[in-house]
């Protein structure tokens, strides 16, 4: 191993964001070729695939301005990718559950960047619902940062140390 690999073992996590993009974008390819906007498409009890577009952010949160918030959340998305690479390469070799939920994210945020840069809007099509309820529609990028961002709470009650900047690593 390289004087480098040694001296951040944990980016070689990054394949994964990369796999996260890759699948993110392909679905969301797939979904706007195959899909009409709006109308969904039963695939199960309680899941449809429906092509929305969504210009807000979680939950369409914001989605109802007049356009500043898309390169507000795109700058946002930015920075934090930033803020993850950084902290994904101070990472100890025993941090893989860390690691991982850390390139969730990375990928998750930049599949959704990609989107809003591109079309101005991020493209969902995966559609829950229970009887009258229906949550929003979301895709691949937002279900590995849900994954992550869950992986991360875990990581905190694992390993108490990491949330407060203490202490070694149990792993």
């Amino acid at each position: 191993m390289t004087g480098e690999g040694k001296r951040w073992p944990m980016l070689r996590w990054l394949w994964l964001a990369a796999l996260v993009v890759i699948l993110d974008l392909s679905t969301k390819t797939m979904a706007t070729a195959w899909l009409n906007y709006a109308d969904p498409v039963p695939v199960l009890p309680m899941f449809n695939l429906t092509l929305l577009h969504n210009t807000g952010a979680a939950f369409s949160f914001l989605a109802s301005e007049s356009g500043w918030q898309r390169w507000f959340f795109v700058s946002l998305a930015l920075v934090i990718s930033v803020v993850l690479v950084r902290w994904l390469s101070t990472l100890r070799q025993n941090e893989t559950w860390l690691a991982i939920a850390i390139v969730l994210i990375l990928g998750g945020a930049l599949g959704n960047v990609h989107d809003r840069m591109v079309h101005g809007y991020v493209v969902d099509f995966i559609h829950l619902y229970w009887g009258n309820y229906h949550f929003p529609a979301f895709n691949i990028a937002d279900s590995a940062i849900t994954v992550g961002a869950v992986m991360m709470i875990i990581d905190m009650f694992r390993n108490p140390s990491h949330g407060s900047g203490k202490g070694e690593s149990a792993g």
